[in-house]
Parts: structure tokens; C-alpha cells; sequence
């Protein structure tokens, strides 16, 4: 949560040549709803699921930039998927540059309790080992720069040779 996955995900699509796709996005256009509804509603556990659903359609799409909301990690479902279809790219940014990022957490659900900083560290325990297990590469989120960061995935993809 505020690593910069949409921005830097478009710059790097706009780099790859190629689509981009934000999965919370896509998760609005398909319900009609945002996602502080979508958790008002069903819940965490409802928006997840929704999530794993919009991720496997994703995966089919020939090569594309899709940015996944930062908790689609947790499910190792999700997990699975984007090892065998993807490239797993993680923004490693810290707790500081997150509460700065994501403002008042208006319009993001699991901020809305408690005090955020407590929240975001609490998360990033949680998420941030599966994403570095997970992740082909990493790459601080933390220069502000989304066009930089972009150039130094793209640079990474290149000399790993992980480009399709």
C-alpha cells in the first residue's frame, strides 16, 4: 500500500511497450463499486475473493504490466498464480514512506482503524516476507521517482533476462 504499484506499473508498461491493468481497478469496473463499499459490504474476506477471481482472468492476458492491490499476496493462491504466469516485480518502500503516501488512508479500507502507522507496520510484517519470497525482483519504491523506478525494473528484467 503506497509503493507506487500504479504509477510505476504504467511508466513500466509505457517502457515494456505494452498493456497496463490495475487489479483494483478492474475490480471497481466489474462490480460497479468501490472498494471501501466492497469491504463495507462483504468484508475483507469478500474483496479478497473477488481479487483472486479478477487475478486469474488477468493472468490469461498476454503480456501486460497488472499492478495487484497489496494484499493479493496473503492468498497463496494468488501467490501460485503470479509465479507460474508472471514476473513478480516488489516495491519495497517503508512504513514512513507509505504513512506519507497514503495521506488520511481515506479510501483505503484497512486503514480506517486504528492509528495507521501501527496498521501499515503491522502489514508490511505481514506481507513483506511473502513478497520477498515471491518476487523475481526487487526494487525500492522509495526514490518518489516512478520513472526512475520504472527504468531500474526495466533494467533488471533485461539483465535477468525475464522479458517474454
Amino acid at each position: 500500500m503506497g509503493s507506487g504499484k500504479s504509477t510505476v506499473g504504467r511508466h513500466l508498461a509505457g517502457l515494456l511497450r505494452c498493456p497496463f491493468i490495475d487489479s483494483d481497478a478492474e475490480i471497481v469496473a466489474r462490480t460497479g463499486a468501490d472498494i471501501p463499499w466492497i469491504f463495507d459490504v462483504e468484508g475483507e474476506a469478500g474483496f479478497r475473493r473477488r481479487e483472486i477471481a479478477v487475478l486469474q482472468d488477468l493472468a490469461q492476458h498476454p503480456q501486460a504490466v497488472i499492478a495487484t492491490g497489496g494484499g493479493a499476496v496473503v492468498s497463496e493462491e494468488n501467490r501460485t498464480l503470479m509465479a507460474r504466469t508472471g514476473v513478480v516485480v516488489y516495491l519495497d518502500v517503508s512504513v514512513d514512506q507509505q504513512m506519507k503516501r497514503t495521506g488520511s488512508g481515506e479510501g483505503r479500507p484497512l486503514l480506517q482503524c486504528g492509528d495507521r502507522k501501527e496498521t501499515l507496520a503491522r502489514l508490511m510484517a505481514e506481507r513483506s516476507p511473502l513478497y520477498s519470497a515471491l518476487a523475481d525482483v526487487t526494487v525500492s519504491g522509495g526514490s518518489g521517482n516512478a520513472r526512475k523506478v520504472a527504468k531500474q525494473i526495466q533494467a533488471q528484467l533485461v539483465e535477468r533476462d525475464l522479458l517474454l
